[in-house]
Order: structure tokens, then sequence, then C-alpha cells
């Protein structure tokens, strides 16, 4: 199968089967999201991996009682990091390091203060668009190896933030349950329902 099909072949997977993925399964789906394009190339996120089946039981409750919570495979929680600054700080330090002169010694383009004026211009939802790229990666890996996913922001962002402990500049955003889907999860029985080609292009 190729792209597309394998696009139409995944759904929103509600009931998980619990079995857990290959390591390279999920290495590979990692990978995905690591090279998923961003602003600038910030990466303004974080993505926390939970595969520990006590501390997804512990979420559950603040995903309003999600069962595919807890029967995925791992769940992957997609943070939004505020601290833009440093996060450009430590950009310019990688490109120092990868000999790009073309970021770190250009004489007539400061990034850091290109970066903090778009920024500004954006707003503070900026680092959660970025996320929800790297989600969007995510999903289309998951689609291409044959693997199910579902997305979710039908959470409590504040309380997963405390019981994961995250630092005060991540924000949880979004989640994405992946794993093998139930075999009876009624909805892979649905037919797939999409807006046509003339509803949602313009070509001009």
């Amino acid at each position: 199968m190729g792209f597309i099909e394998n696009l139409n072949w995944r759904y929103a997977t509600k009931k998980f089967d619990g079995r857990k993925l290959p390591p390279d399964i999920v290495e590979k789906i990692l990978a995905a999201i690591q090279m998923a394009p961003s602003s600038f190339g910030l990466q303004p996120f974080h993505v926390t991996v939970i595969e520990d089946k006590k501390l997804r039981e512990s979420l559950k409750p603040h995903a309003w009682g999600q069962e595919k919570i807890v029967s995925c495979s791992h769940l992957l929680v997609f943070s939004a990091d505020s601290k833009t600054t440093k996060r450009t700080e430590d950009y310019l330090k990688l490109a120092a390091e990868a000999g790009r002169t073309d970021i770190t010694e250009d004489p007539e383009y400061d990034y850091l203060k290109e970066v903090k004026k778009y920024i500004e211009g954006i707003g503070p939802e900026w680092p959660a668009k970025q996320a929800y790229i790297a989600l969007g990666f995510a999903m289309a890996a998951c689609a291409d190896l044959k693997i199910d996913s579902c997305p979710i922001e039908g959470f409590k962002p504040a309380a997963f933030k405390e019981i994961l402990k995250l630092p005060s500049n991540l924000d949880p955003k979004a989640l994405l349950a992946i794993g093998y889907r139930s075999s009876d999860d009624t909805h892979v029985k649905l037919t797939k329902l999409r807006f046509s080609k003339k509803d949602l292009f313009d070509f001009r």
C-alpha cells in the first residue's frame, strides 16, 4: 500500500488491544517527530513518551476516563516550550557545533533578534502550533507503518503537568495514543467521512 492508501486505512482508534509496539517501531515514530519541520528549526516542544501502565492509569481520570489512555501501547504527550529565547540560544549553539556559519556568522542577519521579533509578532501560541506540526508527522508515520493511533485533546493539561512533574516552561497541548487496534473496536467498520476536494480546496 502507498502513503495515501495508508492514510485512508488509518482512523482515530478508540480501543487498543494492549499489545506492546516493538522498540524499533517506536523509534521510527519518534524519528518522524524529530524530523518534523518547525519555524526557524527551533522545535519548541517536548514529547513525553509514556509506556508505564500504572502511570497511564493515574492519568486516565484526567482524560475523562478514556480507556485508550491505558489500552494503547504508548502515550505521547506533546508539550509546548514557552522558553523560546533559551531555545533559540540553544539552537545557535547547535548550529555553531555543526559549523552552520550561515546561521551563526551572517553579518546581515541577527538570528536571535529576528526570531524574537517574529515570535513576539505571532504570540504565545506559537510553540503550540509547532507541537501540532510534530503531532501530524507522528500520525502520518504511524499510518505509513500501519500502526494505529488516536490524537487526544480531551484531557486536563494542568493535571497532566503536575502528575508528570513537567518543568514550568512545558505545557501539555495534545496527546497521541499509539498501538494496535482491538478486534472489537466497532469504529473500524465505520465509513470514513471526509469533505470533498471541491469543498476543501480552491485554485487561484
